[in-house]
C-alpha cells in the first residue's frame, strides 16, 4: 500500500492512502467550515486525489477566496432549495450589502416568513445529507448550448466572450449551474448563514465575513442603500442595460461614447438633487461626508461645492485629517503603533468648538496638519460664517455624532457614499462593491503611491477593518446615501488593472485573488481611459482632473 505524507496547516503530518480525496483528508482537520485548499498559494477544490507528500492549507471563510467559495456554495443551496420547494419560482442575487447580499426571489406571488422558513427548512435538510456538489467539465461548444436550451443568453455572451475552451460547471441534486467560482466539495459546509426577510420577496442572506472569526454576523438593515441601488438598477433595467454583456454590445457597436456620458449625467443630476435638496433647509451649514475608501469621497466633495457655488453658496471644504492630534499624543493600539482611525486620534474638542464659534459669528483659523512633523499648524486666513457659507467636511468618522457631540443636529447632514454599481454578470452573480473598490484601489495606489498589487492588497485588510469599527455603523446616521458606481467603469478600470494583476507571481499569498480578478475581468471588453470626461469621479482613480 503506498502512503503519502500530507501536513496540515498547524505543522502536523498525517499519512494517506495515495489516491484519497483531499475531501477525506480535510475531515481530520479542526478547521470548520472547510471549502478547499491551498498548495503554494494555488486553490485546489477537495476532490482532488492525495498523489504525493505535500504541505497543505485548508481554507475556510476566513480566507479571501474560500469566503467567496463558500458565498457561491451558499447561493447555488438556496437557488436548489427554492426550485424544490416552489418549482416555478427563481431568484436573481443583485448585490452587495453590509455583512451580506440581497436576493429577489421572481414567481407568480409573493412569498410569506413560513414561505421562506420552508426554503431554510429544505437548506437545512440539503446540509445535512451533505450532498456533493459535482464539478462538470464541459466542452466550450456544449456548453453554449447548454445555456442557449435554457434561454440563459446573459450567461451565454458571458461564456462566449471569456472563450475558454472547457467551462466548469457544477450540478447538486440535478441542478446544473454556472457561478464563476470553484465550489465546495458538498453541502455540508454550508451549516453558517441567515436568512432574513423583508417582504416583497426580499430575501437578505448573512454568512461568515473574513472578519468575523467564523460567525454570521448580526444583521444592520440600510433601508437607503437598498433603495440606492433600486434605483440605478431601475434605470439600468430601463435602458436594457441590466447586463454586462449589454456594455460590451455597446462598445462593439461604437455607442459607448454615449452611454457614458447618459451615465455622467445621472451621477452629476444626484449630486445635484442632493446640493438642491440642502439648499432649501437654511439651517444647514455643516455637510459631513464619509465613506469607505476608493468610494470616490475627494471628487464627490469638489463636485457638490462646484453645485453651491453655482446656487450662490459659499463653499469651504474642511479635511477632518487637519484635526489629528499631535503626534505624540496620538493613541496607539494593542501591538504599540500608532492608531490614527480611531476618533481619539482627532481632536474632537477643538473641532466641536471651532463649528460652535463659527456658529456664534466669530473668526476660526482652521488648523493643517503636516504629517512629516506630525503637529498642526495654524496660517493667518481666518473664516467667518456667512448667510451663503457652507461647509463641506470630509473623512473617516464624518457619521459618527460623537464627532460634533456638541453641535445642534439641525445645522448637520451627513451624506454617506459608495459604489454600489447595479450592473450584473448575470441573474445569479453581481459584481461586488468590494471588487470594484478594490480595483479602484490598486489603480489609484500604483499611480500616485508606487504600489503594487500585493502591497495593496495586504493593506485592504487593515482598511476593510477600519471601515467596519469606524463607517459601517454609522451608516444609518446618515441623511442620504450618493451611489458613486459608474455603470461603465470596470471596462476603463480594466486597462489599468489587468497587466498589474497578471504582475503578481505565484509565490504571493494573494496569487489566487489576483488571477481571481483577472478571470473577473475577463468578461468585460476594455473601454479606452480617453472616453472618460475630466469632470469624472474615475478620474480620482485613473488620473485626472482632481488627483493628476
Amino acid at each position: 500500500m503506498d502512503l503519502v505524507k500530507i501536513t496540515f496547516n498547524d505543522g502536523s503530518i498525517h499519512e494517506y492512502k495515495k489516491g484519497t480525496l483531499f475531501y477525506e483528508v480535510s475531515k481530520d482537520s479542526d478547521m470548520e467550515n472547510i471549502v478547499g485548499f491551498k498548495i503554494n498559494n494555488e486553490v485546489f477544490s477537495l476532490d482532488t486525489k492525495v498523489m504525493e507528500d505535500i504541505k497543505i492549507n485548508f481554507i475556510n471563510t476566513d480566507d479571501l477566496i474560500g469566503n467567496k467559495m463558500y458565498k457561491a456554495g451558499l447561493k447555488f443551496l438556496f437557488l436548489v432549495a427554492l426550485t424544490e420547494v416552489f418549482p416555478t419560482f427563481d431568484i436573481r442575487y443583485e448585490h452587495s450589502v453590509p455583512r451580506g447580499m440581497l436576493g429577489v426571489i421572481t414567481g407568480d406571488k409573493i412569498l410569506t416568513q413560513e414561505d421562506i422558513s420552508k426554503i431554510k427548512g429544505k437548506m437545512c435538510e440539503i446540509i445535512n445529507n451533505n450532498d456533493k456538489i459535482t464539478k462538470l467539465n464541459v466542452a466550450f461548444k456544449d456548453a453554449i448550448k447548454f445555456l442557449k436550451d435554457k434561454n440563459e443568453y446573459e450567461k451565454l455572451e458571458n461564456v462566449q466572450n471569456i472563450n475558454d475552451k472547457v467551462v466548469n460547471f457544477y450540478k447538486l441534486r440535478g441542478n446544473i449551474n454556472y457561478f464563476y467560482s470553484i465550489m465546495p466539495y458538498s453541502t455540508g459546509c454550508l451549516n453558517k448563514f441567515e436568512l432574513v426577510y423583508l417582504g416583497n420577496n426580499k430575501v437578505i442572506f448573512l454568512f461568515p465575513t473574513t472578519r468575523s472569526n467564523g460567525l454570521v454576523p448580526e444583521y444592520v438593515h440600510y433601508d437607503k442603500i437598498i433603495d440606492s441601488f433600486m434605483e440605478g438598477k431601475k434605470w439600468l433595467d430601463n435602458l436594457g442595460m441590466s447586463y454586462i454583456t449589454s456594455i460590451n454590445k455597446t462598445i462593439g457597436n461604437g455607442k459607448i461614447k454615449n452611454f457614458i456620458n447618459s451615465t455622467e449625467l445621472m451621477f452629476s443630476l444626484k449630486i445635484s438633487e442632493v446640493a438642491k435638496n440642502i439648499s432649501l433647509n437654511n439651517d444647514i451649514k455643516f455637510v459631513l461626508i464619509a465613506g469607505p475608501s476608493s468610494s470616490g469621497k475627494t471628487t464627490t466633495t469638489h463636485r457638490l461645492s462646484s453645485y453651491f457655488e453655482a446656487i450662490g453658496y459659499d463653499p469651504i471644504l474642511i479635511s477632518l485629517d487637519d484635526y489629528f492630534v499631535d503626534r505624540d499624543k496620538n493613541p496607539k493600539d494593542k501591538f504599540g503603533n500608532y492608531d490614527f482611525e480611531c476618533l481619539n486620534a482627532l481632536d474632537v474638542e477643538l473641532f466641536n468648538n471651532n463649528l460652535n464659534d463659527l456658529l456664534d459669528g466669530k473668526e476660526v483659523i482652521f488648523p493643517k496638519y503636516n504629517f512629516l512633523t506630525g503637529k498642526r499648524e495654524y496660517y493667518k486666513n481666518k473664516i467667518k460664517m456667512s448667510d451663503k457659507s457652507i461647509f463641506l467636511i470630509e473623512g473617516l468618522h464624518a457619521l459618527n455624532e460623537e464627532l460634533t457631540k456638541d453641535v445642534d443636529e439641525k445645522y448637520k447632514y451627513k451624506i454617506y457614499l459608495s459604489p454600489f454599481i447595479p450592473l450584473s454578470i448575470d441573474r445569479y452573480n453581481y459584481i461586488s462593491t468590494l471588487d470594484l473598490r478594490l480595483l479602484r484601489r490598486i489603480v489609484r495606489d500604483n499611480r500616485t503611491r508606487g504600489y503594487n498589487v500585493v502591497d495593496t492588497i495586504d493593506n485592504w485588510q487593515s482598511v476593510r477593518n477600519g471601515e467596519e469599527k469606524y463607517i459601517f455603523p454609522y451608516i444609518h446616521q446618515a441623511d442620504v446615501i450618493i451611489n458613486t458606481a459608474l455603470a461603465y467603469e470596470v471596462g476603463v478600470l480594466k486597462v489599468y488593472v489587468e497587466p498589474l494583476l497578471l504582475s503578481v507571481s505565484v509565490d504571493s499569498i494573494y496569487y489566487e485573488e489576483a488571477r481571481r480578478l483577472v478571470d473577473f475581468l475577463k468578461q468585460f471588453f476594455p473601454i479606452p481611459g480617453e472616453y472618460v470626461n475630466d469632470e469624472s469621479i474615475l478620474r480620482e482613480f485613473i488620473g485626472g482632473k482632481y488627483n493628476d
